[in-house]
């Protein structure tokens, strides 16, 4: 099979641009996706091919481009929304929760709401508390939304090409300190299907289970313990909801034991949930308690040296395994 080596922005583009392609309703819509060829252009490109019709800028009015958006999904578009930070969703969140993903239950199934949300989600270099949120947690909690999170460009190709043709809500979140990430993907067309997650490494002693950025930080961690002679099996969730329980179960119940990563907060997050459901179906398989590694609960700081000690580390991650293997 041929194939490419391609940046994250890179591979997101060839998605949006393939399914411009394949489906004329689909459309693009945010700030400065369009003229400024994307904040962090993902849409390089794009209006010069597509026209501003389908490309299309917006003014700074989150509520106002969500609102209309999820419009033109209910009346047979596919509107694909650019927020410039996923922190800037919470100014449209109105549109996004009660009418975007409770639209086809409210009308009966009459009703479909086919949209994506993508941007970049969590914490960048030095964005400080009101840019550094990751909102899984927060939106994960309403049923009627698809989330997904991808840790690396295949993945992110095949998932939001599979998001744009999906007729539900999907919150497709990103990382902007992983848009510059490189890999071989191929050129051919491909879909990954929502709601798999993926065994990255496979191992015998030890489940380690996390999603976006987290999953590099967490193969380093796994890097040191191949070189003690510990197997850790890393698996990428890549959807957040739906959960694949399934293969987190089918670890556990080989390793017995588990630890799991995220960047968002620990207090109801995710991992809270994974958690309490590996509790709940795999207790009996359990040799050691959950171990949980998350942002500290603390709104993001400034400063460098602060922002390191608040996030998720290789050495966090290590010391959570240590502390399960006992």
């Amino acid at each position: 099979m041929p194939m490419q080596i391609v940046e994250m922005r890179e591979a997101i583009r060839q998605a949006l641009d393939e399914e411009m392609q394949r489906d004329p309703t689909v459309f693009i819509i945010g700030e400065e996706v369009a003229e400024y060829n994307g904040a962090y252009k993902v849409t390089k490109g794009m209006l010069d091919k597509w026209g501003p019709t389908r490309v299309i800028d917006t003014p700074i009015s989150e509520l106002g481009f969500a609102g209309l958006s999820v419009g033109a999904a209910m009346t047979g578009l596919r509107p694909v929304v650019e927020f410039m930070s996923f922190n800037f969703s919470f100014v449209g969140i109105d549109q996004i929760v009660s009418n975007a993903i409770k639209m086809y239950y409210m009308s009966g199934n009459r009703f479909s709401v086919p949209i994506v949300f993508r941007g970049p989600n969590g914490a960048a270099a030095q964005v400080s508390s009101q840019h550094s949120h990751c909102v899984e947690a927060i939106y994960g909690n309403l049923p009627g939304l698809i989330i997904i999170a991808p840790s690396n460009p295949y993945d992110a190709k095949g998932l939001l090409k599979s998001a744009i043709r999906n007729n539900n809500p999907v919150l497709f979140l990103e990382n902007e300190l992983s848009y510059g990430d490189k890999m071989e993907i191929p050129i051919e067309e491909y879909l990954i299907p929502i709601g798999k997650a993926k065994v990255i490494r496979e191992g015998k002693h030890v489940t380690l289970v996390s999603h976006s950025r987290m999953v590099n930080m967490c193969k380093q961690a796994a890097d040191e313990f191949a070189k003690k002679g510990i197997n850790v099996e890393l698996i990428d969730l890549r959807t957040i909801k739906p959960l694949d329980l399934t293969a987190v179960a089918e670890s556990i119940r080989k390793t017995h034991r588990c630890v799991l990563v995220e960047e968002g907060h620990i207090f109801a997050g995710i991992c809270a949930e994974v958690g309490f459901e590996i509790m709940e179906h795999c207790f009996d398989d359990l040799d050691a308690p959950i171990v949980r590694v998350a942002q500290r609960e603390t709104p993001m700081p400034y400063s460098k040296a602060l922002e390191k000690e608040t996030m998720p580390t290789k050495e966090r991650i290590i010391a959570a395994i240590e502390q399960v293997l006992a």
